[in-house]
């Protein structure tokens, strides 16, 4: 009694600071009650929209007045410290971006705009317990959730053939992922005897001192960490788990997968942070990285490679797209790639590198979606042949996108030069180091994949201001002011964090505080 007394004492001092998370699970539940009553009222989409916001809005207030400092919560199940407090500030500015983007739209009918909101909280609770997570049960649980609300809102289009193509195949795919994570999970407990992530460092090291036992014991380690891997390959859609996104991204309505390729994404990086540098590494991480921990696998090698091989899958396949969300979401596996070469640095640069990479992508790929939302809803279409004069038809939009796309790059004085620069410093800082030749060499592939990438962002630039359309278009872009000011907004940030990046320096500087234990 006097234990159950004492888990109840714990679990309601950690709802004070869970408090966050409380707010969307009850914003959740409240945006499909008052869904309900608002049925058929004329002014709903707006009336839920500012409702969605609020909910938003107060989730970052309860954020902005946690405490500083980390401190494991509900028996170390999840954990508040400056790394989550990031992954969740950015999460809600996603959501936020996306809750704007999809008001005015037309992919939802005011009937269902309600479900869309909804379920987005309840995904963004799934979003803040994968960055906060410490115990792999709740990485599970919590991938899981953002998982079930990603497969319902990629194939929210009824009727939609290729939105219900979208959701089968992101929920085979996704299924498979997670049986196989949850089977690598199930090894480590049995190797190690702890779900912890701040356990799991310390066990590694004492098996690794007493020396493993046997060869099918570090097989069966290593196994185990390529299936957890497999899971978190998944959410990042890094190759070869990189199979569902072209086709989810393009049936999926385009508000969502603009969120679903900067939010889930960020979330698995925060996931594969945690793991990798954080519980698997022990205190050699920045010198050795985490090879030794784990069955004396060069692991940073291994991600380089894995690195290496998306970045250049995505960048050579998008190529070849004539469909703008194809192509943006073979560029997202090839930014995933990038961002792979700072979790294979496995050093605090490294680390901070992703997380100035992430906070500006959210800016320059939601960006850019927007412009693909907006002239789809005034064409019909998602081709680059109908991006053929859009400089004379939209100049606002045709400046924005080339200014996204050029950021996306990696061209400065744009802010993807900022975050690439990031990239690359955290990956040559290494090159003195073991393996400094991989190092190099990862170095230069990444350059090269660069490069490659202008090609395709400029083919659509090029349509936009130097093709001639086949035909004038019957009207132009018609554009929503919210659109009009969050693309100008977006534009603006794109180049102001460009020239000055100082405050995501000293944010993310301030954020690489890890609860470990």
């Amino acid at each position: 009694m006097t234990e159950l007394l004492s888990l109840v004492d714990v679990n309601l001092a950690s709802a004070a600071d869970f408090r966050p998370e409380l707010v969307l699970t009850f914003g959740t539940m409240w945006l499909f009650i008052v869904d309900l009553f608002w049925k058929n009222h004329p002014g709903r989409s707006a009336r839920l929209a500012v409702n969605a916001l609020l909910v938003l809005g107060l989730a970052a207030v309860f954020l902005a007045l946690q405490p500083a400092g980390a401190r494991s919560l509900f028996n170390g199940m999840i954990a508040t410290d400056g790394f989550a407090t990031f992954f969740k500030w950015l999460f809600l500015l996603s959501a936020a971006l996306t809750v704007l983007i999809a008001a005015p739209g037309k992919d939802f009918p005011p009937q269902r705009i309600g479900e869309f909101y909804a379920l987005m909280t309840a995904m963004m609770l799934g979003l803040f317990l994968m960055a906060s997570a410490t115990d792999l049960l709740m990485v599970y649980l919590s991938i899981e959730l953002v998982s079930l609300c990603s497969y319902v809102l990629a194939g929210f289009k009824k009727g939609d053939r290729r939105a219900a193509e979208a959701s089968l195949k992101y929920v085979i795919y996704g299924g498979v992922a997670s049986g196989v994570m949850l089977f690598g999970m199930s090894y480590l407990y049995g190797l190690l005897g702890t779900t912890s992530l701040g356990a799991l460092a310390g066990n590694l090291l004492h098996l690794q001192a007493t020396g493993l036992p046997a060869a099918a014991t570090r097989l069966t380690l290593v196994v185990a960490v390529v299936l957890v891997t497999a899971g978190v390959g998944y959410k990042i859609a890094a190759v070869p788990w990189h199979m569902w996104c072209p086709d989810v991204y393009e049936g999926a309505p385009t508000p969502f997968t603009a969120f679903l390729s900067v939010g889930p994404k960020a979330a698995g990086f925060a996931v594969a942070l945690r793991l990798f540098y954080g519980a698997l590494s022990g205190p050699s991480a920045v010198t050795a990285g985490f090879g030794e921990a784990v069955g004396g696998i060069p692991w940073p090698a291994i991600i380089g490679i894995m690195s290496a091989v998306t970045m250049t899958l995505g960048n050579l396949t998008a190529l070849a797209q004539t469909n703008l969300k194809r192509l943006l979401a073979y560029s997202s596996i090839a930014h995933a790639g990038y961002m792979l070469m700072g979790l294979s640095a496995a050093s605090d640069r490294g680390m901070q590198a992703i997380m100035i990479y992430l906070l500006i992508y959210v800016v320059m790929n939601l960006g850019a979606f927007l412009v693909v939302i907006l002239v789809a809803e005034a064409t019909g279409s998602e081709s680059i042949l109908d991006y053929r004069g859009l400089a004379r038809r939209h100049p606002l939009a045709a400046t924005a996108f080339a200014i996204f796309l050029f950021s996306l790059t990696g061209i400065p004085p744009f802010a993807g030069f900022v975050g690439k620069w990031y990239l690359f410093v955290a990956v040559i800082d290494r090159i003195p180091g073991p393996g400094g030749n991989w190092y190099a060499t990862l170095a230069i592939i990444g350059a090269l994949n660069s490069a490659i990438s202008l090609y395709y962002y400029a083919r659509v630039i090029r349509a936009m201001f130097i093709d001639v359309p086949y035909a004038e278009p019957r009207q132009a872009p018609a554009t929503p002011l919210m659109y009009q000011l969050l693309l100008s907004a977006s534009a603006v940030a794109v180049l102001v964090f460009g020239l000055w990046w100082t405050p995501m320096v000293d944010w993310t500087v301030a954020s690489l505080h890890m609860f470990k234990g």
